[in-house]
């Protein structure tokens, strides 16, 4: 396959001309994941070029340019040399190296995967050469390993892995973990082009290690599906499996075109080689129609003889023979010899099975004389990478003894120089070490003092809230039980009728109601004020917890023949702490009952939303103004109001209602004008699968 040569060329790639060119690449663009690249990489070039200090020499500019045609890399190889053309001219007439470089590695692209080698080979030269010149180490990097991959597609074995060790070297020294990810894949592969299936797996294991530590999930699938593809020629089928489905799942979801076109390819073959002719021709057809959308005849050769088979293996002949037929034409049109060996067979096969014996033996005869071919180069190839690998060692060891020999005769001077070096480091150890100690002292006596300011801070805390709770309970509940102490004392002594006592007793259940509600308030506020209120959520159906408070209420809204109505709907359930939020239901409405005049209505509804149900208590009484409304929910505050048949209460409620609120995830708010009437509003979490779940 070709598609290693997308992860050196995906830097800065290609370009457009510069104005009607781009819309005409706009209108004609695929619609695939790429396309989306392609086409905000234009709007980007239009915008620049709309600029008022806009100039086609600046580098912004061309490297947009040079993006963009790498985008076109197997989709439109006309666009490819155009823009690559274009960039290039920028990127010489303003002295730019970088786009020079890139403009070349996009120009040999072209070149190569339209078969023209030689071409190829002279364009990635030149970019080698500029950035060996420039000492731009990355892209010498880069172009080391493009022209390594095309002296290997032209046979060129000992010069590929020459170039592929030169490059290895540099990445080394200086951490490019990346390129070291694609050129030991690259070697991989030469050694699978000999058959060399345990070396070739060594370095495949290699780059998924280092693979795994880039993090790359795209890098990860690209070796995965080479992976695949050798594990299949060794018939080990089920790890060929697993590799290519996991690379098929990242390359449809990140919408890589060209690397999908492949693992399709490599997973029919899997499939042919388990003999599932008709599973390997489903995905033989999906990797065909991406091919519609790609040009990349080196890779499309493998998937058309693959088809033949499959169609042969099912007695399609003729169906066979049209594969086959067309991917010996690509391979002779492209010079790959190893293809047109594998077609000659092909059709050698067919024509056999067709009885065409004339045919048959002359497709026999172009399988024999490109076999011998080809094992003769094979050989020779071996021999040169392991020539070539061994002269690089020695080489290699040479240049290291040299180095050794030239820091031999520095090495007196160093010493020199250590022994004073080490002098001024024990004088600044002494120095720091001092410092050091005064620091640590510094920071412990930084860390006790906040640690008492913190204290100090929670025990202020505590005895505010104590003082409250005193206050509370001096001053809200010593009053209404000293009264009914006073009319006990005066019936107790015959100093009031039953009669009389009898007619006390409506006020006297409404104060002992307001007691307990108070004290319910106190109990639930002073645990949230000593952390000891724990929220316990779980499916709860709002509607329920309404109505049993507009029972419990229904008294006191009788008694002033205020309405109450329920609009909640049936279905409403939330995730939350019942017990919390019917304190929060009782405080709201208690509230609105209070501050509603006679004759009033109370409404109380809920609206859902995607992910939350927003509560809402309404009432048309007195009001608030902006200034209580700033006052009402604050902690500390001890902010109480008469109400309208002047009800008294302890300016707890709403504070308790926000921090039970909070503690189940939601948030409180108020909404009112004087005499228009109030509306409080709570959003609570609604009940999720999840939450089912772990209910």
């Amino acid at each position: 396959m070709n598609y290693k040569f997308l992860r050196i060329c995906t830097g800065y790639k290609k370009a457009c001309r510069v104005t009607a060119f781009i819309f005409i690449i706009l209108v004609n663009s695929n619609t695939f994941g790429q396309d989306l690249r392609r086409k905000i990489l234009l709007r980007e070039l239009e915008t620049i070029r709309n600029s008022p200090s806009f100039k086609p020499q600046d580098t912004l500019y061309i490297n947009k340019i040079i993006d963009l045609a790498g985008e076109y890399r197997y989709h439109n190889l006309d666009s490819l040399y155009s823009l690559s053309d274009e960039s290039l001219r920028l990127s010489q007439s303003s002295s730019y190296i970088n786009g020079e470089i890139y403009s070349f590695i996009n120009l040999g692209g072209f070149y190569s995967d339209k078969g023209h080698i030689d071409h190829a080979i002279s364009y990635f030269n030149k970019a080698h050469d500029l950035a060996s010149n420039h000492k731009e180490l990355r892209l010498k990097v880069k172009s080391l390993n493009v022209l390594s991959k095309e002296y290997s597609f032209q046979g060129n074995y000992a010069l590929a892995l020459k170039g592929y060790l030169e490059a290895i070297e540099i990445s080394e020294k200086q951490d490019y973990k990346n390129y070291l990810s694609i050129i030991n894949e690259n070697i991989a592969e030469l050694y699978l082009s000999q058959k060399d299936y345990n070396h070739a797996m060594v370095f495949f294991k290699k780059v998924k290690a280092i693979n795994e530590e880039i993090g790359n999930v795209i890098y990860i699938a690209e070796t995965m599906s080479s992976m695949a593809d050798a594990y299949a020629d060794m018939n080990e089928l089920e790890y060929a499996m697993f590799n290519i489905n996991s690379a098929i799942t990242i390359f449809e979801q990140e919408k890589i075109l060209e690397w999908l076109a492949y693992a399709y390819e490599v997973k029919g073959k899997i499939y042919l080689k388990k003999g599932k002719n008709t599973w390997a021709l489903y995905w033989y057809k999906q990797s065909e129609l991406l091919h519609e959308e790609i040009e990349d005849d080196r890779g499309k050769i493998a998937l058309l003889n693959g088809m033949s088979e499959a169609y042969l293996n099912t007695d399609n002949d003729s169906i066979a023979q049209v594969y086959s037929l067309e991917a010996f034409e690509l391979s002779k049109k492209i010079g790959y010899r190893t293809g047109i060996k594998d077609c000659a067979y092909q059709l050698f096969k067919i024509h056999k099975n067709k009885k065409e014996y004339k045919k048959s033996l002359w497709y026999h005869e172009i399988f024999q004389v490109t076999s011998e071919s080809l094992t003769k180069k094979g050989n020779e190839i071996a021999l040169d990478m392991l020539k070539t690998k061994t002269e690089y060692n020695r080489q290699k060891q040479q240049l290291i003894l040299e180095n050794e020999k030239a820091l031999a005769k520095q090495n007196i001077v160093i010493y020199l120089i250590a022994i004073i070096l080490i002098i001024f480091v024990v004088i600044t150890f002494i120095i720091q070490r001092n410092q050091q100690i005064q620091k640590k002292l510094n920071a412990e006596l930084l860390s006790k003092k906040q640690d008492l300011e913190e204290k100090q801070a929670y025990l202020n805390e505590l005895n505010q809230t104590k003082n409250k709770l005193f206050s509370i309970i001096g001053h809200d509940l010593r009053g209404p039980i000293g009264a009914f102490q006073g009319l006990l004392k005066l019936f107790k002594e015959g100093e009031m009728t039953k009669d009389e006592f009898l007619n006390f007793v409506p006020k006297l259940k409404v104060d002992i109601d307001t007691i307990s509600f108070t004290l319910n308030n106190l109990l639930s506020w002073g645990q949230t004020q000593m952390n000891g209120s724990i929220t316990k959520p779980s499916v709860t159906n709002l509607v329920t917890i309404v109505d049993e408070n507009i029972a419990l209420l229904s008294e006191i809204a009788q008694s002033k023949s205020i309405t109450l109505q329920n609009r909640i709907e049936p279905n409403c359930q939330i995730w939350s702490d019942p017990n919390q939020i019917d304190i929060i239901i009782r405080n709201l409405l208690s509230n609105a009952l209070k501050f509603t005049p006679n004759n009033g209505q109370i409404i109380i509804g809920a609206i859902q939303k995607l992910k939350t149900c927003e509560i809402y208590v309404k009432d048309n009484g007195m009001g608030m103004s902006e200034e209580t409304m700033s006052k009402i929910f604050q902690k500390d505050a001890n902010h109480t109001t008469y109400g309208t048949n002047d009800e008294k209460g302890t300016g707890l409620g709403l504070s308790l209602c926000k921090e039970m609120v909070e503690k189940n995830k939601g948030k409180i708010w108020v909404h009112s004008a004087l005499g228009k009437g109030s509306t409080f509003y709570f959003s609570i979490p609604r009940v999720r699968e999840e939450y089912k779940k772990s209910a």
